[in-house]
């Protein structure tokens, strides 16, 4: 008997979600860093927990999948 469990049971614990987040709602010592910008990308575990906080979309997508991350869209 294989007692492996199956890869999409660990697929789970690699979910992270990506979501837009208005600079106006970030803390102010992250706002003045941010040159004007004024919506950056957030990426989050199952959790909420913020784990990354990125300049655009595509690059929250390429850090997810460099950390073996399977990054999904929340609205």
């Amino acid at each position: 008997m294989n007692s492996k469990v199956p890869f999409a049971a660990h697929e789970q614990d690699r979910i992270v979600y990506v979501r837009p987040v208005k600079a106006a709602d970030l803390p102010d010592e992250i706002r003045t860093q941010l040159g004007g910008k004024q919506e950056l990308y957030a990426v989050h575990n199952a959790n909420g927990e913020r784990l990354a906080l990125v300049r655009d979309r595509k690059m929250a997508f390429v850090l997810a999948r460099q950390n073996d991350l399977a990054p999904v869209t929340v609205h």
